[in-house]
């Protein structure tokens, strides 16, 4: 039997507007993976303790706070000063066009905004795997 793809879905920082993030929670498990939702107001640490913890291979941020310039950086530093390289780290929600060049070079690995198609970020994730 093959491994599930284990996704974290986190909402970094007092964004405390999560449809679109359960909305790409749901896609990913109605597509066979593992999905654990972290809930609103996450800390950029306590994202990266729960990856660690549940042993994911994907973490997906979202956020519509306009705060992702500071918050999707700081969990891909945070990442990487604990060596991890084996996550796939994706971003989503209101992120200016102009603002992704800077999210990629961080190390976040996609930026997906509105009107993307869940079967999108589902055979993204697929395809881009780490683990």
């Amino acid at each position: 039997m093959e491994k599930r793809i284990r996704v974290i879905v986190a909402k970094p920082g007092l964004d405390g507007h999560d449809r679109g993030a359960k909305v790409v929670a749901r896609a990913l498990r109605d597509a066979g993976m593992e999905v654990i939702y972290t809930g609103l107001r996450q800390t950029p640490q306590a994202i990266l303790r729960t990856c660690i913890e549940e042993d994911a291979d994907v973490v997906c941020l979202s956020s519509l706070s306009g705060a992702h310039d500071y918050l999707f950086p700081k969990v891909a530093q945070l990442f990487k000063e604990q060596g991890i390289d084996d996550v796939l780290i994706l971003g989503g929600g209101i992120i200016p066009d102009a603002d992704v060049p800077a999210m990629k070079e961080s190390g976040i690995e996609e930026i997906f905004g509105p009107g993307t198609r869940t079967e999108d970020i589902v055979e993204y994730i697929r395809t881009h795997l780490k683990k």
